[in-house]
């Protein structure tokens, strides 16, 4: 246990301190007596009288100042008694204390060890493990250790802090109903069913009386502190962050927004995506947006210098992009680029152009009635059980209060373009009892329905390569400018040449003479006439097709602007092994406009000649490491030990704003994932304060053992112990 540093065989407890030094293995303080300098032997003399050595018995926190004392004391009742109860855990040695710094009562930081202990007499131990600033540098410590050891899993036998077992249930029980999304009134019962398989932490029933159902919300926001503060501490750690915004409705119209952001590792190099939560965007135009970013960067202590990139996948944000929202944003972050993609489910219009094209509206307008009507008749249509399976697979809320963009759902088209004789004869033998059913059958029989529906089939299939490229975890960014450029090649193309699908339509439609009507034609296409055929009714249909794929492809554009398109093509040429060329003697005059462009581009962070000097070198490392991908070799660069990190600094920098760009399968089902939890949560509860908490942990929550429960038992406590944190401020 202990010993005596004077005497090599001293007793177990007892400590002759002789050095200011900490001993790590038996953890023990020793505390020097008095040191004195080379002089006169009678001063030498009368110091060291007055200086004599003690021991000081470290359990008890007393001072004995003879080996006879000593032995007397280790003898003792109170030592043997206090000894014991040191080994069962219930006498904290305070050592957390001494290494966490934290506010006495005068404002000043000092050793958490020494708040509330003016000396190291008898008792003063305990008072002191009694006092919140002992409390406070256990959460101070552990909040620290906690993220360590998520980040460095062999750390986590480090973090052993003793707590109430039934705390401990109480808390996994909420953190688990969090994590597989269950209502927050199924907590008692749950308790309740743990009780009665005799849950030996339950049935102690030594929690307090805070741990109960009703504080389900409390604990859910503890627990979303614990894994907010492990992103502040990425955040911190980061040498850039990415962020992402997509807009949410619920079922008050209330716009949110649904932010996440992407980090970058110095100590291993990896990214990593999580969930910043979802935030209320009050009404308002791009400025709104630009300011509830800024907030959400105050929040959690991004420095503008640090955000890169913004992501949005909504329409409407794009649109306010392109009124100011990202002018407001660069001009707060100087570094900062825009990137929208597409995601499941958006509009591949803006409102304003939806609006601008006034058949687009009629026809989501007619495809909507013909969903909705259909699933009145759920099971009862065998005919019909593709339209049916496109609301389970595409998981279609028609409850919902945010508009379905059906022209941009290529399943759903599909399924109308492929069932559409039998709608026909169904609504034809429903029309004379439903007026509904009449109006239907006459729109979908009409050339300009149908026509519309092949372009669709035609342009949404390009569109869906293009999202599939956002989900790639390796993905490549040296096909993204090319993807790009031919999607809208291929849009401008179908404008005067009919897309394949179209053109089949065109092909396959048959052409009888009308006998009431000399010159004119009657068109059927599978069985059906089709209505509306004549020449004026076909000119309409080419300003609309041409309408329609300029929006569509200008839209594209807006998207990714062709800075945006440069600045990824060159990371992709730097740093990707596969894009150099496959000979050395090539490799001279390669990447160098590329380089210039990023060197301009982020020239606030790297030194541009440094780097030029650098390139010839890098470019011959990079050649030999053909094996390694661009996301490899970006590892490689940023990983802080490493030796290329050390010989290309701007290299890594540049690396490392690569690696924050907000793209790959894991930031994708996360963001899938919240508007799932949205969808759900805001149909059968409406608003709900403690939402995004709830979503923090069912997003980002680890297992329930990597989680430390410890630390959310104390920010918990701290809530409901006002007088706590009061004290810690005086």
């Amino acid at each position: 246990m202990l010993q005596t540093a004077a005497e090599p065989g001293g007793w177990a407890g007892m400590k002759r301190p002789l050095s200011p030094s900490h001993s790590p293995e038996s953890g023990v303080l020793a505390l020097e007596a008095g040191s004195c300098p080379p002089g006169q032997p009678e001063q030498r003399m009368k110091r060291e009288k007055k200086h004599q050595s003690f021991t000081l018995c470290e359990v008890c926190n007393i001072q004995l100042n003879s080996a006879a004392q000593a032995q007397i004391h280790y003898n003792g009742k109170s030592h043997q008694k206090r000894l014991k109860q040191l080994n069962k855990g219930k006498m904290p040695a305070a050592q957390e204390c001494r290494q966490a710094l934290v506010k006495n009562k005068h404002g000043k930081a000092e050793n958490a060890f020494t708040v509330g202990t003016d000396n190291f007499q008898r008792h003063a131990l305990l008072r002191h493990v009694t006092s919140g600033a002992h409390r406070q540098a256990l959460a101070v410590n552990r909040e620290q250790l906690a993220f360590e050891s998520r980040v460095h899993p062999e750390l986590r036998s480090v973090l052993k802090v003793e707590v109430n077992p039934a705390k401990v249930a109480v808390l996994t029980t909420v953190y688990w109903m969090a994590k597989e999304d269950i209502p927050g009134e199924k907590c008692s019962s749950l308790l309740d069913l743990q009780k009665f398989n005799l849950c030996q932490a339950l049935l102690a029933s030594e929690h307090s009386e805070f741990y109960h159902p009703g504080s389900a919300r409390e604990m859910q926001a503890a627990i979303a502190k614990v894994l907010h503060n492990e992103d502040r501490h990425r955040i911190k750690a980061s040498p850039f962050v990415g962020l992402v915004v997509d807009e949410t409705v619920d079922v008050l119209e209330q716009r949110s927004l649904a932010v996440f952001t992407t980090t970058v590792s110095p100590c291993s190099g990896q990214t990593s995506a999580t969930f910043l939560g979802s935030f209320e965007l009050p009404s308002g135009g791009a400025s709104t947006v630009a300011g509830k970013v800024a907030e959400v960067m105050r929040s959690f202590g991004i420095p503008t210098m640090k955000l890169t990139w913004l992501r949005a996948d909504s329409a409407s944000l794009v649109a306010e992009r392109l009124s100011g929202a990202g002018a407001a944003l660069t001009s707060l972050c100087p570094l900062l680029m825009e990137m929208h993609c597409l995601s499941h489910g958006s509009s591949l219009l803006p409102a304003d152009s939806i609006g601008s094209i006034e058949y687009l509206q009629k026809y989501e307008t007619t495809v909507d009635a013909v969903y909705r009507l259909y699933s009145s008749f759920r099971g009862e249509r065998n005919g019909l059980q593709e339209l049916q399976s496109v609301l389970d697979l595409c998981e279609i809320d028609l409850g919902s209060p945010r508009a379905i963009h059906w022209t941009s759902i290529f399943p759903a088209v599909e399924a109308i373009d492929s069932s559409w004789p039998t709608l026909v004869l169904l609504l034809e033998s429903e029309a004379e009892r439903s007026p509904v059913a009449h109006g239907l059958c006459e729109e979908l029989k009409k050339f300009q329905f149908v026509a519309f529906t092949k372009i669709l089939l035609d342009v949404l299939p390009i569109f869906q390569k293009l999202r599939r490229f956002f989900q790639i975890e390796d993905f490549d960014l040296s096909i993204l400018k090319p993807i790009v450029s031919a999607t809208a090649t291929t849009l401008q193309a179908q404008k005067s040449t009919s897309g394949q699908n179209l053109q089949e339509f065109l092909n396959e439609m048959n052409e009888h003479p009308r006998d009431d009507r000399e010159g004119e034609s009657r068109l059927y296409y599978k069985g059906v006439e089709l209505a509306n055929c004549s020449k004026v009714h076909l000119k309409h249909f080419e300003r609309l097709k041409e309408s329609y794929l300029e929006s569509v492809r200008g839209n594209l554009l807006d998207r990714f602007p062709s800075s945006i398109l440069e600045a990824i093509s060159s990371f992709s040429a730097i740093f990707n092994p596969k894009c150099y060329p496959q000979s050395l003697e090539d490799i001279g005059s390669y990447g160098v406009s590329e380089l210039n462009f990023l060197l301009q581009a982020y020239s606030r962070v790297v030194v541009s000649e440094r780097a030029l000097s650098d390139f010839p070198l890098f470019k011959r490392i990079v050649f030999s490491l053909s094996q390694l991908s661009f996301k490899d070799l970006c590892v490689k660069l940023v990983y802080s030990s490493s030796e290329m990190h050390e010989l290309f600094p701007d290299f890594a920098v540049l690396a490392a704003i690569a690696l924050a760009l907000p793209l790959g399968s894991v930031l994708a089902e996360k963001i899938s994932r919240g508007r799932e939890l949205l969808q759900r949560s805001r149909t059968h509860r409406g608003k709900d304060e403690g939402l995004s908490d709830l979503m923090k942990i069912a997003i980002d929550g680890p297992a329930s053992s990597e989680f430390d429960f410890a630390l959310a038992i104390e920010y918990y406590e701290s809530t409901r112990e006002p007088g706590f944190i009061v004290a810690q401020v005086k």
